[in-house]
């Protein structure tokens, strides 16, 4: 006897892959732009690591390292 199946499990697991991917971008968005306002709110460079690193989050990804701010 035979089994129908409704989807490959191909197809699932690309959806499942799509899914991973978009929540991916969707969370590098996120904390990109909690790493521009914490660089904004610090005191200096050396400031802006220290609350990065205790807020677990990356550095602003390759772009220059955060300006002081006056």
């Amino acid at each position: 006897m035979t089994w129908a199946r409704h989807a490959s499990p191909t197809i699932e697991q690309g959806r499942f892959a799509e899914a991973r991917a978009s929540e991916k971008v969707h969370y590098a968005v996120q904390n990109r732009k909690a790493a521009r306002t914490v660089a904004y709110h610090s005191a200096d460079a050396q400031d802006c690591m220290n609350l990065l690193a205790m807020l677990g989050l990356d550095t602003l990804d390759g772009e220059q390292q955060p300006s002081t701010v006056d």
